[in-house]
C-alpha cells in the first residue's frame, strides 16, 4: 500500500467543485481554470490519497465512486473549517473580539434579548458568544472577575473603581400576588399591612450585594435565587413580591396575578446599566450589542396596557 500524502486545499476544493457542478468542464468554467488543470488536480488528489474518486468510464459525466461518496463529507468539513479560519482572521484584523462574554440581569426582557442575539449571530457570525444570566451583584461580579466583557446589570450595583457604567434603559417592576391572596382581595391596602404577609425576595449569589435588602417590607420573607421560581410561587399564592411587568403581563391579563397598590411603594422603574472594565473597553461587537439593546429597550412597552384591580 502506497504512503498517503496530505492533499492540498486547492485539490480538495477542485474535487468539491466537480461534484457540485457535475462535470470537469463546468468546474473549470466556475473556477476560471483550464479543464486540463482541473483534471490534473483530481488525478493528483487520487494519487495522494491512493483512491479512485470518480468513475470516468461509460459516461460523459464523472460519477462518484463509493470511496468518493464516503470522503465527500470530510472534504466539505475541511473546506468549511478553513473558510471559518480565514473569516476569523479577517475579523480579528478588523478589530472584532475573539469572543464576546455577555452577562445580563434576569430582569432584561427575554424576547428582547433573544431577538438581539439572533441578529448578533447574523451580523457577527465569526464571534462566539458566551451568555450568563444572573441577578443583582452576580452580574457585576462576572465583569469584575474578567469572566464577562460586557454586562447589563440592575441599578443597585455600587460604584466600583475598576468598572465603567452607563444606563441603557429600564423595566417596570410591579408588586403582585395571586388573586386569592389576602392582599389581592383588599380594596385598599393599609400602611403596614404588607409586613404581615410573606414576601418573596430575589436574592444574590455574589458578595457584591450579599446581605443587602432591596424593597423588602415584610418581617417574613423567603429568599429565592431564581426569578422563574419566584414567579411560580407567586402564582401558587405562597406570598407576594415584585416582578417585571413584562414577565407577569399575561398573568395580570388573565387574573392569575393581581397588581398590588402598596402605600409604601408604587410601581418603579428598574434601571438597566451597562458595565465593562476600564482596562478592557468593549470592542465592535460589544458596542453593537450595547447600542442595539439601548434602542430596543426604548421601544419595548413597559406597561403593556394592563389595568390593575382597584
Amino acid at each position: 500500500m502506497a504512503d498517503l500524502v496530505p492533499p492540498s486545499l486547492d485539490h480538495l476544493r477542485t474535487f468539491l467543485c466537480v461534484v457540485e457542478e457535475g462535470s470537469f468542464n463546468a468546474a473549470a468554467r466556475k473556477l476560471g481554470k483550464a479543464i486540463s488543470v482541473v483534471s490534473y488536480a483530481i488525478a493528483q488528489l487520487e494519487a495522494q490519497l491512493d483512491v479512485r474518486l470518480f468513475d470516468r468510464e461509460g459516461s460523459r459525466r464523472p460519477q462518484l465512486t463509493e470511496v468518493g461518496r464516503a470522503l465527500l463529507s470530510e472534504a466539505h468539513a475541511i473546506a468549511d473549517d478553513v473558510d471559518a479560519l480565514l473569516a476569523k482572521v479577517r475579523s480579528l484584523r478588523q478589530g472584532l473580539e475573539a469572543e464576546l462574554a455577555l452577562a445580563v440581569d434576569v430582569m432584561v426582557p427575554g424576547h428582547v434579548l433573544a431577538r438581539l442575539l439572533r441578529d448578533f449571530q447574523a451580523r457577527f457570525p465569526t464571534v462566539p458568544l458566551r451568555l450568563h444570566v444572573e441577578a443583582l451583584g452576580a452580574v457585576a461580579a462576572l465583569v469584575l472577575e474578567g469572566r464577562a466583557t460586557l454586562a447589563i446589570a440592575g441599578p443597585d450595583i455600587m460604584d466600583i473603581a475598576e468598572i465603567e457604567r452607563e444606563t441603557v434603559g429600564s423595566v417596570e417592576l410591579v408588586a403582585v400576588a395571586a388573586q386569592n391572596h389576602p392582599l389581592a382581595m383588599m380594596k385598599r391596602i393599609a400602611p403596614g399591612e404588607t409586613r404581615k404577609h410573606l414576601q418573596l425576595v430575589l436574592t444574590d449569589r455574589s458578595p457584591l450585594t450579599q446581605g443587602r435588602d432591596f424593597s423588602v417590607f415584610s418581617t417574613r420573607s423567603w429568599r429565592l435565587a431564581d426569578l422563574g421560581a419566584k414567579h411560580a410561587l407567586l402564582k401558587e399564592g405562597i406570598g407576594w413580591g415584585s416582578m417585571p411587568r413584562h414577565v407577569v403581563a399575561a398573568d395580570l391579563a388573565s387574573g392569575a396575578l393581581v397588581e398590588l397598590h402598596l402605600p409604601e411603594r408604587p410601581a418603579i422603574d428598574y434601571a438597566l446599566v451597562a458595565l465593562w472594565r476600564k482596562d478592557g473597553r468593549p470592542g465592535p461587537a460589544a458596542v453593537w450589542v450595547l447600542d442595539e439593546l439601548r434602542e430596543r429597550l426604548a421601544q419595548c412597552p413597559k406597561a403593556g396596557g394592563v389595568k390593575a384591580r382597584p
